[in-house]
């Protein structure tokens, strides 16, 4: 699963992949930034744990669980 938050007044988006299912990431992001906790905790299919300021996120893109493909596209 393909994740990418774009970030206020910054050039580039984070992006990463996760083990996550499309509807834990909508979970987390929601009650991240209703609850007012202040931090958006994912984790990437590494091991690697990202902390992002709410306040600072401007979108968050879910992709889809489709494999990609490799070689050209006929």
């Amino acid at each position: 699963m393909e994740i990418r938050i774009g970030i206020v007044n910054a050039p580039r988006e984070l992006s990463f992949e996760s083990t996550q299912s499309v509807d834990e990431i909508a979970e987390q992001v929601q009650s991240s930034l209703s609850g007012g906790t202040g931090f958006l905790r994912l984790t990437d299919d590494k091991g690697k744990v990202y902390l992002i300021p709410t306040a600072g996120i401007a979108y968050v893109e879910i992709g889809s669980d489709e494999a990609r493909r490799i070689g050209f596209v006929g």
